[in-house]
């Protein structure tokens, strides 16, 4: 790819570790600055924020008025903010009778209703600029659904949704939405899988390659081609889609 992100500035949640800090360093690679967000301040994020010479705001992005400074801090560093990559992400497992009421809604509120927050912080930069990408990190789980995973997999659900409906309002504006929906990934998230189960990680992680076309779970730096792709400002034509990264295991007909 030949993707040249030069002047732009990015902002990735959840970037401390797995996915988000892949994504970081891909868009970091293609010429951007990119700052990076997570729920605290931590060495981790400290040293990617070295790693790619970006920008490091942590911050709850559960929380409107956080997701507001978390913004109002990236582009008051930079000058601007061209690209929203919403990766933040909360995840517990229980069967549906025994699931807290409390965390289920956590779960809900950080992974749907923290992108709905940083879409409306961001909004007003994006048209300032007169063009934006905003790439939302959903699941497979989010189309296909997940044995006690409902809080989860109905968040994810709705960041579809919520993509859809925003690249239809946004694209006129050359603000251009769409997500990504990885398939089982090779990061820490997977232990709440192993937790659940009651199963070591490499046990859990044979398990879902063996359901896996391509006999094998994902690794974030393949997730982050996908989002490098989506944050192309030269490729404006797909709008509210959402890219599948999982191996076959879900496949769209004819």
């Amino acid at each position: 790819m030949s993707t040249d992100l030069t002047g732009r500035v990015a902002l990735v949640t959840g970037a401390a570790q797995g996915m988000g800090s892949a994504h970081a360093r891909r868009l970091a690679a293609a010429g951007a600055t990119v700052a990076v967000n997570d729920i605290r301040d931590s060495p981790a994020l400290a040293a990617l924020a070295d790693q790619i010479a970006g920008v490091r705001v942590a911050g709850d992005i559960c929380d409107p008025a956080e997701c507001e400074r978390v913004v109002a801090d990236v582009v008051t560093a930079t000058g601007r903010l061209d690209i929203l990559v919403a990766n933040h992400a909360y995840m517990t497992m229980a069967p549906l009778l025994e699931h807290d009421d409390a965390d289920w809604w956590k779960v809900v509120d950080t992974n749907l209703g923290g992108t709905f927050f940083l879409v409306q912080a961001v909004l007003p930069h994006m048209r300032a600029a007169g063009a934006g990408r905003v790439v939302v990190i959903t699941s497979e789980w989010g189309v296909t659904g997940w044995p006690e995973a409902t809080a989860y997999a109905a968040a994810k659900s709705g960041l579809i949704s919520l993509v859809k409906t925003l690249g239809r309002e946004l694209a006129p504006e050359h603000i251009i939405v769409n997500a990504v929906a990885p398939g089982v990934t090779d990061t820490p998230q997977l232990q709440v899988d192993a937790r659940a189960a009651g199963l070591d990680l490499g046990t859990v992680h044979e398990l879902y390659a063996e359901s896996i076309p391509l006999a094998r779970i994902g690794v974030p730096d393949e997730i982050a081609v996908a989002v490098e792709l989506l944050s192309d400002f030269e490729l404006e034509a797909v709008v509210g889609q959402v890219i599948s990264c999982n191996g076959g295991s879900t496949r769209s007909r004819a």
